[in-house]
């Protein structure tokens, strides 16, 4: 078995070296030498601020939505009432007005 893996160990190792010189640094720490602008740091400290106040606002919205979605949905089940006791109303009419039409025709017929 190992000398089956003896012509790739042999093809690969001369690009070892250079994929380690690569990838070292890539995994360890850097030390901070470079001192950040004071101008700078404030920008970013007003930006978070800016960020945190927009999510608190979001939230906020986000509440208010949900409380005007519930009112529509309450609204929408009282129009459904609504519109079924107008419907029972109408076929009461109907009927009402064909029962006199049916009474006016027998005494005019009479």
């Amino acid at each position: 078995m190992a000398i089956q893996f003896l012509p790739i160990i042999k093809a690969v190792a001369p690009y070892v070296a250079q994929v380690a010189a690569y990838a070292i640094p890539a995994f360890t720490a850097k030390p901070e030498t470079v001192k950040a602008d004071p101008v700078l740091v404030k920008q970013i400290e007003e930006l978070q601020e800016a960020a945190t106040q927009n999510a608190q606002s979001i939230h906020v919205l986000a509440e208010n939505m949900q409380q005007a979605i519930s009112g529509f949905e309450t609204a929408a089940e009282q129009a459904k009432k609504q519109v079924a006791t107008y419907r029972t109303l109408l076929f009461i009419s109907f009927g009402l007005s064909t029962v006199a039409i049916l009474i006016c025709l027998y005494l005019l017929l009479r």
